[in-house]
């Protein structure tokens, strides 16, 4: 057998519905934000690439979630706009980057923790590849 290569994101576990969901949802308890990200509701949201995206599009309203807009404190930006889906306003560009980072340091210990289950079969496919001595190697296209 040649060496494979196993992308992370969706393909050995659902990492999006256990991990980043979760995490995000962790996040918005944290700091007593009022909604949480269903399965359905999040499944949609993966239609914005991109975590801080995602939640700079759902407080805006992204197909119609999250009416209420923006939590308190962050209601009247300096301006509405946004480049590359990220607000120009500081104080939202700030409150994403805070979240998204927190975020990201809760998904990182799910993962550490092994909470997230890899999907069916995938362990039986590295295991089968381990006792062949084929060279494996995981990756992904995350930028952090």
């Amino acid at each position: 057998m040649s060496p494979r290569s196993l992308p992370v994101p969706g393909v050995l576990a659902d990492t999006e519905r256990d991990g980043h969901r979760v995490s995000f949802n962790r996040v918005f308890e944290e700091r007593g934000f009022d909604f949480e990200w269903t399965v359905e509701e999040y499944g949609r949201m993966c239609e914005v690439g991109g975590g801080k995206e995602r939640m700079t599009a759902y407080l805006n309203g992204f197909n119609g979630y999250r009416t209420s807009g923006w939590p308190a404190g962050y209601e009247s930006p300096t301006t509405e706009s946004l480049t590359k889906g990220l607000p120009d306003d500081p104080r939202r560009l700030e409150l994403v980057r805070e979240l998204h980072a927190r975020k990201t340091a809760l998904f990182q210990e799910l993962i550490g923790s092994g909470v997230v289950p890899l999907r069916p079969g995938v362990l039986r496919v590295v295991d089968e590849a381990i006792a062949a001595e084929v060279p494996l190697a995981v990756c992904s296209t995350s930028n952090e």
